[in-house]
C-alpha cells in the first residue's frame, strides 16, 4: 500500500511548452493542520530522493516536529512518484518526456497548499539541494505567501561550475550501452553503479575521504561504502527520471521567468520572507562562496555556513548527528516560540 496520497492537478501546460493531460503530485503530510491553518511547512524533495528518504527528520526533537507542525512533503516532478517518465502514459515513453522546470513544482504545490489545505501562507519552506532550489523559488515567485525561507546546500541559480559537474554525471549515466540516445531501452545497471561511483567523490569531502569517516558510520572498507551507499543509492532508481531530474537541476534559475525575464537580482531582492541560508563549508558544487554571494542580494537572509567536512552531505545528515544540531537550531531560531 501507498504511504502518500496523489493530487491529480489535471491538463497542465508546463513552463517549457509541454502539455501534460492529467499532471500528478504525489505528498505526504505529518502532524495536523492548525485550526487556523497557520501552521504548514513545505519540505520539498532532492534530487533523485522520494519522500521516504528525507522524512528521517520529521518527529518529536527532530528537525521538523510534527507535534507542532503540520508539514508535507511534494515530491518533484521526475523523482519517480508524482508525474515522472518512468509513469507517464503514451505518447510521452521512450524519449518523448516533457521537460519540468522548478516553475512547473512550485505552481504545482502553490494549488495543493490552496485547493487540498485551503492555506494562504506557509511558515516555512525547508529544503535541501533541489528542495532548497525549490524553497528559494518559492520566495521569489510567490514573496506574500511564505514567512519563512530555510535554504540548505542549494543555489538560487544553477552555477557554471555545478553544471559542468552534472555534465560529468550525465555523460557518465548515458555511457551505459543501453541508452539510445534519448531514452534508456533497459534498466542502465552499468551506468547507474558508475553514477553512484563519479557522485561519492563530489558529495563528500577531501577531508571526510582523509578521515575514513565511512569507517564510522557503519561501512568496513571504501568499496563498501561506494557500493552499498552510492552505488545502492541510484540503482534504486530509473536512469529515465534521473536524467530528467538532472535536467530541472541544470535549469534552475529563480528569474528566469516571465515575472523576472533573467534579471537575478531583482528576483533575490523578491525574497521578503525571512531566510536562513546554509551552505556547507566544504561542498564541492553548490559552494560556499556562491551561496555568500547569492545570499547578499535577499534583503531578510542570513548567511549561515555549516562547518563540517561532510561535503554536500552535511545538509542531509542522517549520519552525522552533529550537523543535525546545526539544522535544528537555524529552524528553531527561524521559528522561535510561535506557532504562527
Amino acid at each position: 500500500m501507498a504511504d502518500y496520497t496523489v493530487f491529480e492537478l489535471g491538463p497542465t501546460h508546463l513552463q517549457l511548452g509541454a502539455t501534460v493531460p492529467n499532471l500528478q503530485l504525489a505528498y505526504k503530510t505529518y502532524g495536523t493542520l492548525a485550526p487556523d491553518r497557520s501552521n504548514l511547512i513545505l519540505y520539498p524533495t532532492s534530487y533523485g530522493a522520494q519522500h521516504s528518504d528525507t522524512e528521517w527528520l520529521i518527529g518529536e526533537g527532530r528537525v521538523l516536529d510534527p507535534s507542532r507542525w503540520f508539514i508535507v512533503i511534494p515530491n518533484m516532478f521526475t523523482n519517480g512518484l508524482s508525474s515522472s517518465p518512468s509513469n507517464l502514459p503514451e505518447p510521452f515513453g521512450h524519449g518523448r518526456f516533457p521537460a519540468f522546470t522548478h516553475w512547473d513544482n512550485i505552481h504545482a504545490q502553490k494549488r495543493l497548499v490552496e485547493e487540498v489545505f485551503g492555506v494562504e501562507r506557509i511558515a516555512l519552506v525547508y529544503g535541501w539541494s533541489m528542495g532548497g532550489q525549490q524553497a528559494l523559488h518559492w520566495g521569489a515567485l510567490f514573496p506574500d505567501q511564505v514567512k519563512r525561507v530555510c535554504a540548505i546546500c542549494a543555489s538560487a541559480k544553477t552555477s557554471e561550475h555545478n553544471k559542468v559537474f552534472l555534465e560529468g554525471v550525465r555523460a557518465t549515466l548515458t555511457a551505459d550501452p543501453a541508452w539510445t540516445g534519448s531514452y534508456f531501452k533497459e534498466r542502465p545497471v552499468t551506468g547507474l553503479r558508475a553514477m553512484g561511483r563519479v557522485y561519492a567523490g563530489w558529495a563528500m569531502s577531501q577531508a571526510f575521504y582523509r578521515e575514513k569517516l565511512w569507517a564510522k558510520v557503519g561501512f568496513s572498507t571504501l568499496e563498501d561504502w561506494l557500493v552499498r551507499s552510492w552505488e545502492g543509492n541510484f540503482l534504486r532508481r530509473s536512469g529515465d527520471n534521473l536524467l530528467a531530474s538532472l535536467d530541472t537541476w541544470y535549469r534552475s534559475d529563480i528569474s528566469d521567468n516571465p515575472l523576472y525575464n533573467g534579471d537575478l537580482n531583482r528576483a533575490l531582492k523578491a525574497i521578503t520572507a525571512r531566510s536562513i541560508i546554509m551552505p556547507s563549508s566544504t561542498d564541492l558544487y553548490f559552494t560556499a562562496h556562491d551561496s555568500e554571494v547569492e545570499t547578499a542580494g535577499m534583503p531578510n537572509a542570513e548567511f549561515r555556513p555549516i562547518n563540517s567536512i561532510w561535503g554536500h552531505r552535511a545538509g542531509n545528515p542522517t549520519l552525522n548527528p552533529a550537523d543535525e544540531t546545526v539544522l535544528h537550531q537555524a529552524v528553531r531560531d527561524l521559528l522561535g516560540d510561535v506557532t504562527t
